[in-house]
């Protein structure tokens, strides 16, 4: 197994003046090679040009004055938009590309954590822990349920860690969902959250399949494949399937799953699978998939759910559906049109994927958004976002 990345820095007014720390970032970025202290004399142009210089500021200071320091560096990156695109695919890469050379930037504001992931302005290299930051927030519970047991003092940017303790926030509080007569889904950080509720309402309306109908034989099963929170999965079982198998790839997501069908009260009708695409066996009345929207890579733990790499999952799926149909069984393809309207896929291409799976289209339930994004005229993206439309594609094999 490799070591842990590391990184180490110099501090003359300690008797120490060699510190290192565990490197830790879930967006997967690199230990920064050179790492400086910063802490509140520290200017915001100062920080700016080091940043983009590939040097790590390591803050020392209070942790408000750290937090001002970040929107300060914020601001001066925003200074230079990306260049309009000439296509509605040039002007979704160019803003991708400033995206991602912000979270860079942004990301070379480090914190230290210590042995219990407490913030602390300094480290003690044997005893793990050191001087707590000023005004800094309790950050230990929303760390151990993002990072896990802690494992020494560690490193992590600034920006991750406040979206660490927003993510918990989140958890705890949980996100009420209209579909689930106001229930609340907890999403865990990493794991997308169904603040869009339009594509829940989809699901909670589509009319059910014979299969799944009432008069059929039962017991009627779904799947939910690529279940995030399970707030689908939740949806079809109070929906009245006897039940539901949940599915995903990723280990958060079926743990965060877990829990919300237990929070529902669902935990009898809605079972949480191995981590893959589609259950190890069976068959099932509706199969239901969600998958990320738009063909692209993701560059974080959370992001995973809007980017598929070259629509990966959307072909798995469309692959794999028609031999897990029961005869009179239906897939469920959510989808929003947002890749069409970048130019990223086009209809055509969708339509070829689902004829070539050897399905046809029963029929297509549409919404539009109601997210803030769509109304943001200041959104480069802003004209394709307005225009979205989010479809329920109703699908069924070929043979049946």
């Amino acid at each position: 197994m490799p070591m842990p990345a590391r990184i180490e820095w110099t501090d003359s007014d300690t008797n120490h003046p060699v510190f290192s720390a565990r490197w830790h970032s879930e967006s997967g970025a690199a230990a920064p090679r050179r790492v400086v202290v910063a802490d509140d004399t520290t200017k915001a142009a100062t920080a700016h040009r080091l940043a983009c210089e590939g040097t790590a500021l390591l803050w020392r200071g209070d942790f408000h004055g750290a937090r001002h320091l970040l929107a300060a560096m914020a601001r001066r990156v925003d200074r230079k938009p990306p260049p309009p695109g000439r296509t509605p695919a040039d002007a979704f890469h160019q803003h991708r590309r400033a995206r991602g050379h912000r979270a860079r930037v942004l990301g070379m504001l480090l914190v230290l954590l210590d042995g219990e992931y407490g913030l602390v302005g300094e480290c003690d290299p044997v005893g793990g822990r050191g001087l707590a930051l000023r005004r800094a927030p309790d950050v230990r519970a929303a760390c151990r349920a993002a990072y896990g047991p802690p494992g020494g003092p560690t490193a992590v940017s600034l920006r991750e860690l406040l979206g660490v303790v927003g993510a918990h926030e989140w958890r705890v509080k949980g996100v009420p969902v209209p579909a689930l007569d106001g229930a609340r889904i907890h999403p865990h950080y990493g794991v997308f959250s169904p603040v869009r509720g339009e594509y829940v309402d989809l699901v909670a309306r589509a009319p059910l399949p014979v299969a799944a109908g009432r008069d059929a034989p039962r017991p009627r099963t779904a799947f939910d494949i690529g279940t995030g929170t399970g707030v689908l999965a939740a949806v079809l079982a109070r929906r009245g399937l006897d039940r539901v198998v949940a599915t995903d790839i990723n280990p958060r997501a079926l743990a965060c799953a877990r829990e919300n069908a237990q929070l529902l009260g669902l935990q009898g009708l809605v079972e949480v699978a191995a981590p893959g695409l589609f259950p190890a066996g069976g068959r099932a009345a509706l199969v239901v998939c969600n998958p990320p929207w738009l063909p692209a890579r993701p560059t974080s733990a959370v992001e995973q759910g809007v980017y598929d790499p070259g629509g990966a999952m959307l072909s798995a799926f469309l692959g794999g559906l028609a031999a897990r149909l029961v005869p009179g069984g239906e897939g469920w393809l959510v989808l929003s049109d947002l890749a069409e309207r970048l130019q990223l896929r086009s209809r055509e291409a969708l339509l070829g994927e689902i004829a070539t799976a050897g399905l046809r289209v029963v029929d297509r339930l549409d919404t539009v958004p109601r997210h803030p994004r769509a109304a943001d005229a200041a959104d480069p993206l802003h004209a394709a976002r307005a225009a979205e439309v989010t479809s329920l594609w109703r699908l069924a094999p070929d043979s049946f």
